[in-house]
């Protein structure tokens, strides 16, 4: 029996912002552990005897990804990248349609990258279950017992009970996020499981109850990964093709329709982490109900949500009330009202606001760099190169870089002239030259970079060669 995890790495995790951002969402933070989610997650799926894990991200997220991966450090069967997000049926459909084409026709396990699951032996139980029941045909989605009246998630209506190792039901009805009364008599009824979005179900049933039920989504799909190409760990479908694709959930494009679906008990504590409230109530709380992290200072203050990312933090007197810094922006809110978290950061997108879409500090694939300062007509930023890692050859019409080595060695190549740069030692590039900047050492090279220029936008970079393939 095999079993393909397929891990979703899409999403903004708005709700999560400022520490979640457009380009760096929540799946790639460490939210709830010292690790991220998305490493966490794997290594969840690791135990399972499993094939290795295909993660499914969007283009923009592909080397976050693909770096973080490398950091968990265990096998990986590819990045599968989404042109465009389209919700989760089609990316489950681009992984089905790929093992086909691979040759395969592995019982897919569908995980979502950000979910909270307490107990991994119970998980990895739930999972032996349900796959009995996904190799006779079934489409398995797991259900966890409501423990409040939560009106955050989906329930699922249990219906006839099916023989297994654990309690295991087909499914009689999906039914939308409710209300607090709805939600407490669902609770009180014991007929309803919360909705995971997490799934089990053969690649060809799959894609079977897909072409039934969403002929466009399957044949955008099929066409789209009939055009992939592999890059290394990373496989691209067909932009065009996807692009043509409906969006929809697995759950409104299949589970909700198919005769087949089943429901399998996973009896761990859960949650999707969907907002600083969800993450208030998963965390530990000190004596007085706070929940701290990061450099944090309060006196007579309760049940806050108080993170520090960058610098002190410190409250007096405060209620039930959310606090995140980070080093651009800064998040206040009462608990009860983080409902409006969603429009704050659709008022960022709409004035184009950078807040809303990167941090201060921006990853990139050979390393990252943190805008320090700006100004009129300059702008200064510590950059930081991997070992082994290089930046484009480029050159700028409208900006002049002067480089400075803090650490490391530093390998730059000016105009067809290779110079090396050790700590301390300085190197100017004048406008329209062409340039590139490599870490030839083992370990990190650290820079300073001063910009003075009329025009400083990251758009000012004529690319002539990208080991990363970027335009």
């Amino acid at each position: 029996m095999s079993i393909l995890p397929v891990v979703m790495a899409g999403g903004a995790g708005t709700r999560l912002w400022p520490l979640s951002r457009r380009l760096f969402p929540k799946q790639f933070l460490p939210l709830v552990d010292a690790l991220p989610m998305l490493q966490i997650t794997l290594g969840r799926v690791d135990g399972l005897g499993a094939d290795p894990a295909l993660l499914v991200c969007n283009e923009e997220h592909r080397f976050i990804a693909a770096e973080q991966a490398r950091r968990w450090g265990g096998p990986l069967g590819g990045v599968l990248l989404e042109p465009v997000a389209r919700n989760t049926a089609p990316a489950v459909a681009l992984a089905a349609f790929w093992a086909q084409a691979e040759g395969e026709d592995p019982l897919l396990l569908v995980l979502a990258a950000d979910h909270v699951l307490a107990d991994v032996a119970a998980f990895r139980a739930a999972v032996a279950a349900a796959a009995i029941h996904a190799e006779r045909g079934n489409l398995v989605t797991f259900g966890l017992k409501p423990t409040t009246p939560e009106t955050g998630y989906g329930y699922i209506r249990r219906g006839a009970p099916l023989e297994g190792s654990l309690p295991a039901h087909s499914v009689a009805e999906f039914v939308e996020k409710p209300d607090r009364t709805t939600a407490s008599a669902y609770l009180e009824s014991g007929e309803y499981y919360w909705n995971s979005g997490m799934f089990l179900f053969r690649a060809s049933r799959y894609l079977e109850e897909l072409r039934r039920f969403q002929p466009r989504i399957f044949a955008a799909c099929e066409a789209a990964v009939a055009g992939r190409s592999r890059d290394g760990d990373f496989i691209r479908v067909a932009a065009d093709a996807f692009a043509a694709c409906p969006a929809d959930s697995v759950d409104y494009a299949v589970m909700e329709h198919t005769a087949d679906a089943v429901v399998v008990e996973l009896a761990s504590p859960w949650s999707d982490v969907g907002s600083w409230a969800a993450l208030w109530e998963l965390a530990d709380k000190d004596a007085d109900g706070n929940v701290c992290r990061g450099d944090v200072l309060h006196i007579d203050a309760s049940g806050n949500l108080l993170r520090s990312e960058h610098r002190l933090v410190a409250a007096v007197g405060l209620r039930d009330t959310v606090v995140v810094e980070t080093k651009d922006a800064v998040l206040v809110a009462p608990r009860a009202r983080l409902d409006g978290l969603k429009r704050l950061v659709g008022d960022l997108a709409a004035q184009a606001r950078p807040e809303e879409e990167v941090h201060r500090q921006v990853y990139r694939p050979w390393g990252s760099y943190d805008a320090v300062d700006a100004g009129h007509r300059f702008q200064v930023k510590r950059i930081l190169v991997e070992p082994g890692a290089s930046l484009s050859t480029q050159m700028h019409h409208h900006r002049a870089e002067h480089w400075i080595v803090v650490a490391g060695t530093a390998r730059v190549t000016l105009d067809g002239r290779e110079t090396l740069l050790a700590e301390n030692e300085s190197i100017y590039i004048p406008i329209g030259s062409v340039h590139a900047l490599a870490n030839p050492g083992k370990l990190p090279l650290e820079i300073i970079e001063v910009q003075t220029g009329a025009y400083l936008g990251e758009d000012d970079i004529v690319r002539f060669a990208d080991r990363y393939g970027r335009d």
